[in-house]
């Protein structure tokens, strides 16, 4: 079992194999692809979208099954090489304006107290259910989702994200009888496995049509209905040049949102949990030093790291850490290794709520920095800050259960418990 198997992760992110990888070659060549293993090559691949492109062959190691599934992929922002990339970035980053940054912090702060407070009386709960329902919240304020209709993001990032997950990869939770006419309108077109179990690929349009309709429909609603949400925002804003989004383009960032800012922190809370849980002194310490909550969520993000490599393509033959690549290669940037370069980290193997400095990776670097880094933050302070206040010192009430995934570090279910 090597470092892309599924199955190696069902036990855990395989980190002595990325040491031992790394310790041989900071580059390495792993199947079909160059493996950028340390802290330094990884940000220089990061902020170079001129030798490394995004859009070349899209973002993930699986290259796209046919032509159009290619082109469909790259119109997504994700997928985005300059100048287009940095017009649309430029347009949503003006729709997060102040007011709605503040009114979204205290939506979400608000939030994770209710959905604690929610649990507390019982004495144990699965986390990860518990806290899945944080982000899912906050994306539907930025969009201007009825909360009814939440869920829906749900089983959307659980099919794209989960996809080599037999329970994930299926996954459809919303009843339609607790939702609204648009929801039911994208129900009524999801697909179903079919004889062999198996879905239709959902990195490509047509294996997500309930969730393009439902993005085209919101879509169209927000232009004629702007409301007070960062969306709203969006569709009315007009850029420099005239230009305003298009609805493909509202579809693709819908998509993106609905999915990457939706799963990413959905398996971070779960795993920021686990990484307190098996370092009970450092909970403790958290406990008795709320002043060390800032700096235990960036070690959470370094620690756990949700979101294990992203792809590039070399446009150009390049050398990188005295290894030669040639235009047209496949370059993957594994997080999982940079966030444990001890060329990067002092003691990259300890578990230090207090490290400082702490240049993880998480969120990526350069022009694809993450945009939802600031609203993640905001959520994994909220969420643990409820924890600590309603609940204090909780420990392990059951197994955790693993995503099967070589892409996100994700975890299914966490059982706590707590003294009520």
């Amino acid at each position: 079992m090597g470092i892309t198997d599924p199955n190696t992760y069902l036990r855990g992110v395989p980190y002595d194999e990325l040491a031992r990888l790394r310790h041989a070659s900071p580059v390495v060549r792993v199947d079909d692809f160059w493996a950028v293993l340390r802290h330094a090559d990884v940000r220089r691949v990061l902020r170079d979208p001129d030798v490394f492109s995004s859009q070349l062959g899209g973002t993930q190691i699986r290259d796209p099954a046919t032509d159009g599934d290619l082109a469909y992929v790259r119109r997504m922002m994700l997928n985005m090489d300059p100048p287009e990339h940095g017009r649309l970035r430029g347009l949503l980053a003006k729709a997060f304006t102040p007011r709605a940054l503040a009114k979204l912090t205290e939506q979400i702060e608000t939030r994770a107290r209710e959905l604690v407070i929610a649990v507390a009386g019982r004495g144990e709960c699965d986390f990860a259910k518990v806290a899945a329902d944080l982000p899912l919240r906050t994306l539907a304020a930025v969009f201007g989702v009825p909360e009814q209709d939440r869920r829906l993001m749900y089983d959307w990032s659980n099919r794209v994200i989960g996809y080599q997950d037999a329970e994930y990869a299926v996954s459809a939770t919303v009843d339609a009888s607790s939702v609204t006419e648009l929801a039911r309108t994208a129900l009524a077109v999801r697909p179903s496995p079919g004889q062999d179990g198996s879905m239709p690929d959902p990195r490509t349009r047509a294996g997500m049509p309930d969730l393009y309709a439902y993005a085209n429909a919101l879509g169209e609603h927000k232009r004629s209905h702007p409301g007070d949400d960062v969306m709203s925002n969006l569709m009315r804003h007009v850029g420099d040049d005239g230009g305003r989004v298009s609805l493909a383009e509202f579809e693709n960032l819908f998509w993106l949102f609905s999915v990457a800012g939706n799963e990413t922190l959905r398996n971070g809370l779960p795993g920021g949990m686990l990484a307190l849980l098996s370092h009970p002194a450092q909970y403790r310490r958290l406990l008795a030093d709320r002043s060390l909550l800032p700096s235990a969520v960036e070690e959470m993000l370094r620690w756990w790291t949700p979101v294990t490599h992203f792809r590039r393509t070399a446009t150009a033959g390049v050398r990188l850490s005295d290894v030669d690549i040639r235009a047209g290669d496949k370059v993957v940037v594994w997080f999982s290794a940079a966030n444990r370069d001890p060329a990067a980290f002092a003691d990259p193997d300890t578990f230090d709520i207090a490290r400082t400095p702490n240049d993880h990776l998480t969120f990526g670097h350069g022009p694809h920095f993450c945009l939802g880094a600031h609203l993640a933050r905001v959520q994994l302070r909220a969420m643990f800050g409820a924890v600590l206040d309603l609940l204090g010192e909780v420990s392990l009430a059951g197994a955790p259960v693993r995503l099967r995934s070589n892409f996100q570090n994700g975890l299914k279910s966490l059982p706590i418990r707590w003294a009520r």
